[in-house]
C-alpha cells in the first residue's frame, strides 16, 4: 500500500474510527458511568437516611402524644399501632425489618416503684455508620 493509495481512500469519503479514537470514546464512557454509579449510590444510601430520620421523628412523635394522653410511656411499639398513635411500626430502612428498633425504657419513678417502665425513645437497629460519620444506632 502506498501513501497515494491511503490519501485517495480518505478523500473518497470511506472513513472510520481508528482504534485510537475508539478507545478515548469507551475510556470516556467507561469514567462517566463509574461516576454515576458512585453518585447513584450516594443519593440511594441519602434517601435511606432520610427515612430513617423521618420514621424515628414519627415514632418519637407518638410516643410523646401517648404520653401526654395516658401520662404513661407506651408498654412496646406495638401499643402505639394498637391505640391508634400510628398504623403500623415502620420498617427499619436498612435493616428491612419493623423488628430490629432498639427501644430505650423510661426511667423508674421513685414515688411509684411498682409502675411498669415504658418506651421512653427508640433507635435504629441498624450497625453501620452514615454519610456524616455517625452511627445509626445513635440516631
Amino acid at each position: 500500500m502506498t501513501a497515494s493509495w491511503w490519501r485517495g481512500r480518505c478523500r473518497s469519503g470511506a472513513g472510520g474510527w481508528t482504534l485510537v479514537e475508539l478507545l478515548i470514546v469507551i475510556s470516556l464512557i467507561t469514567l462517566l458511568a463509574g461516576i454515576s454509579l458512585a453518585s447513584y449510590r450516594t443519593a440511594v444510601v441519602r434517601s435511606r437516611e432520610a427515612v430513617l430520620k423521618e420514621d424515628l421523628f414519627r415514632m418519637r412523635d407518638a410516643i410523646d402524644q401517648y404520653f401526654a394522653d395516658k401520662s404513661v410511656y407506651p408498654p412496646a411499639l406495638d401499643s402505639l399501632v394498637a391505640d391508634g398513635y400510628i398504623r403500623q411500626v415502620p420498617e427499619d430502612p436498612f435493616t428491612g425489618s419493623p423488628a430490629t428498633w432498639q427501644t430505650v425504657l423510661a426511667e423508674p419513678d421513685f414515688d411509684n416503684p411498682t409502675a411498669t417502665l415504658g418506651v421512653f425513645d427508640v433507635k435504629s437497629g441498624a450497625e453501620g455508620m452514615a454519610l456524616d460519620g455517625t452511627p445509626y444506632a445513635e440516631w
